[in-house]
């Protein structure tokens, strides 16, 4: 079966439309107008190995965070249903990703709660070109509300706010990989004794 989901969300703020393959090889199109956010999306799919499609329009003319919020929760939402059953998936994924001196540690429950833990260094840069890395913490929560996944990432130290930054989208992306593709041993099974994910 393929496991592809795709959203589209429109408000008066934002236009988005997200597809994502769980399945893929990595092959990424990603326009968000906000031009780190769209090399981290770049990130998630290339180091996930999923096939990922990202459009967003949005009113950048305020400031990126409608866009950038949006897009979250819609990428959240096709990544759940692109999952599926769950059906015979890992369930559990963490990765541990260095990048320079920086360094994220990312742990996923594709548990059906929703729930994050986010941790970085303090006094990081305030942007990173049109990129605010607050926003990072909130592309997180807004992805687990949607996706409905547990997720840990800890930053216990970095420098530069880029290397911060990406190191956890590599992280996150090899996570959600992990815990996501199906275990041979697993087949036809739900990873749950609750019998629901």
């Amino acid at each position: 079966m393929s496991r592809v989901g795709r959203v589209e969300r429109t408000t008066k703020e934002t236009s988005v439309l997200v597809e994502i393959n769980l399945d893929g090889t990595g092959k990424v199109d990603v326009a968000t107008g906000v031009g780190f956010y769209d090399h981290m999306l770049d990130q998630l799919g290339r180091h996930g190995l999923f096939d990922l499609t990202v459009k967003t329009e949005g009113d950048l003319h305020i400031d990126s965070h409608h866009t950038i919020e949006d897009t979250a929760l819609a990428l959240g939402a096709a990544f759940r249903q692109a999952l599926g059953d769950k059906v015979g998936i890992y369930r559990f994924g963490n990765c541990t990703v260095p990048l320079d001196e920086s360094l994220a540690q990312v742990t996923v429950d594709l548990s059906g709660r929703p729930y994050l833990v986010h941790t970085e260094p303090e006094k990081m840069a305030p942007m990173i070109g049109e990129y605010d890395t607050t926003m990072t913490r909130h592309i997180l929560e807004s992805f687990v509300a949607q996706a409905q996944i547990a997720l840990h990432v800890h930053v216990p130290y970095g420098r530069n706010a880029h290397h911060i930054v990406e190191c956890q989208f590599k992280a996150l992306a090899r996570a959600l990989r992990y815990a996501s593709e199906h275990d041979p041993r697993a087949a036809g099974i739900l990873p749950s004794t609750k019998g629901a994910l």
